[in-house]
């Protein structure tokens, strides 16, 4: 709603929003004032009025003050509780208001002893001294009559047994006199000088008024230059010429700003706008400052849900060794998120050296490393080694993918990430029955285990793998019958499997023909293929220990080992011995 009280309309606006949220009709609040010069005939009756300085300057507390040059303003300040700020600037000690009521003086002449009386009552109901007080924000318009009463006023209640002079100053003398909007106005300068720990100079104060005792005895000190500000308490004085008066006691953000953290982790930081520039501006922004951890923060916590309008987002890596930045336009529509889990051959040496410094990542590591330690394997020996050929052993390789994918997860999860759809490539399944809830993580870095573990004690024949430029239906065609088609990756790539001289036999009349095809390293290995059919026993029943009660899968886990035909048989499910053990067996249909 609005309020008009002339010159203390923003200020009695204020005061009004603190009582709100003080009784409990709203938990935060938007407060603006405005002033828009549009038509000369309010500047010709002031002048009329004798209100307005022939100079065109506010020269507030200056024996030369003869009145105050008119100017526009727009500001808005957000009140909230200070349990739910993510930001503070100041915090509202007080705020209260009066009126002047009937004066024989005229509407427009200001009573000193109501001004005086409305400071009384601030300080009593907050209980704070007035010498703890260490710089007012006067109304100071700069004219004859009004800076006598407000500043003796101030003098009568601040400076009475005060050990050192009290810090006095304007606003109007730097930016004229916004009227309604001056008191929000007052406050925007006081914020700015708590953040830059500096008081603006109060300009056009040369000789002190002599109606006004306090100016010449030392009692108080025009700020007239700019002045070192080290926070504190600071009261702030509005009034209007009908005799609306306002009183807002402000304590600054003693909270000193934290410095960054002292790490090498990259930060992502992402923003929204309603234009490209407006996010390529935000981002530039970002990366030009120093690194401001609270205002990554403040920026994640605004814009981690969508803002309507905004149909551009962007990002930037910050502490990247390559600037990373991208900006495009997105559809007002919430898109899928789906946790892609790949399986054999995204193993490398030390592949979570860069991922542990951070925490989420390394406490899953940890936790997976202990629940291995009893098996006799080093987890972070494994994926911290800077020896490809430690995954020579097929074990190694299995451990260091999946639990690398459940610490992934639990990073994720920890931003608040979740998917609403999960594919897994072979042994990326476990990595997808983790994202599904139907395993812990104990249980999914020790599947893998076993799964490496029923390889390594079925003394398998010999095999290898090769990747094939073809579609699944062409490889199916041209293949001998003891190479399979084991992998369906994509439309034009396939992984076969088969034993070693017929696989090498079978990639290089592919190559004859111009086809791509290309042997893969798989230790040894004929994956997803009959050749690999004796370990299923050994596997199974591993685990069937470990996983004495299976879980129902969920709809979002689309199987990547069970044909889309068989997606309602009973095999499909559940998260079971079966289900991983058909897994190992069964061509992946990626």
């Amino acid at each position: 709603y609005a309020i008009d009280t002339a010159c203390s309309s923003s200020l009695f606006a204020l005061q009004q929003a603190v009582a709100a949220m003080r009784s409990g009709q709203c938990d935060a609040a938007i407060v603006g004032g405005v002033n828009l010069l549009l038509k000369p005939t309010c500047s010709l009756q002031f002048h009329r009025l004798s209100m307005l300085s022939p100079q065109g300057m506010c020269k507030a507390f200056d024996a030369s003050g003869n009145g105050y040059v008119r100017s526009e303003a727009a500001v808005v300040v957000y009140l909230q509780k200070a349990s739910d700020a993510k930001r503070v600037y100041a915090t509202i000690v007080n705020a209260k208001t009066n009126t002047d009521g009937y004066k024989s003086q005229g509407i427009t002449f200001p009573i000193g002893a109501m001004q005086n009386r409305l400071i009384r009552e601030v300080y009593e109901e907050c209980g704070v001294n007035p010498h703890d007080v260490v710089y007012v924000e006067a109304h100071g318009t700069g004219t004859k009559v009004g800076d006598p009463q407000e500043v003796n006023s101030i003098a009568d209640f601040f400076c009475k047994d005060r050990p050192t002079p009290l810090l006095i100053g304007s606003v109007k003398s730097n930016m004229g006199h916004s009227e309604p909007a001056s008191g929000l106005c007052s406050i925007a300068k006081i914020l700015i000088a708590m953040e830059a720990g500096v008081i603006p100079q109060n300009l056009h104060f040369q000789s002190p008024n002599t109606d006004i005792p306090a100016l010449n005895d030392g009692r108080l000190q025009v700020v007239n230059k700019n002045w070192p500000f080290n926070g504190g308490l600071v009261a702030i004085n509005s009034f209007g010429f009908g005799g609306a008066n306002a009183h807002v006691l402000l304590r600054s953000n003693n909270k000193p700003k934290a410095p960054a953290i002292q790490d090498s982790i990259p930060r992502v930081v992402a923003v929204s706008g309603r234009t490209e520039q407006a996010v390529s501006n935000w981002l530039d922004k970002i990366e030009q400052n120093p690194r401001d951890d609270e205002l990554n923060a403040l920026l994640h916590n605004i814009h981690s849900a969508n803002i309507p309008g905004h149909l551009y987002r962007g990002y930037t890596l910050l502490g990247a060794d390559q600037p990373v930045k991208e900006v495009s336009q997105v559809s007002a529509e919430k898109r899928p998120v789906w946790f892609v889990f790949s399986g054999m051959g995204s193993q490398w040496a030390g592949m979570a050296k860069d991922l542990m410094r951070l925490e989420p990542f390394a406490a899953t590591m940890n936790k997976c490393a202990e629940a291995l330690r009893p098996e006799g394997v080093d987890l972070l020996s494994i994926v911290l080694s800077p020896d490809q050929s430690t995954f020579d052993n097929v074990l190694n390789s299995f451990v260091s993918i999946t639990s690398c994918q459940v610490a992934l997860v639990d990073v994720l999860t920890s931003v608040g990430i979740v998917p609403d759809g999960i594919v897994g490539h072979s042994v990326g399944e476990l990595g997808c029955a983790y994202a599904d809830g139907t395993l812990t993580a104990q249980q999914t870095v020790l599947a893998a285990y076993s799964r490496g573990r029923a390889i390594l004690d079925s003394k398998l024949p010999p095999g290898s793998m090769a990747a094939v430029g073809l579609s699944w239906e062409e490889v199916k065609a041209r293949a001998p019958p003891e190479i399979q088609a084991a992998c369906h990756n994509s439309e034009d790539s396939v992984t076969v499997s088969g034993p070693p001289e017929a696989l090498s036999k079978f990639v290089k009349s592919l190559q004859a023909d111009n086809i791509f095809a290309k042997e893969v390293a798989s230790s040894g290995v004929a994956f997803h293929s009959k050749y690999i059919e004796a370990a299923a026993p050994k596997l199974r029943k591993c685990l069937e220990e470990i996983i004495p009660r299976p879980k129902p899968r969920t709809p979002r886990w689309v199987s990547s080992s069970i044909p889309e035909t068989a997606w309602s048989s009973a095999l499909a499910q559940q998260s079971s011995a079966a289900y991983h053990v058909n897994n190992l067996l069964s061509p992946v249909l990626f």
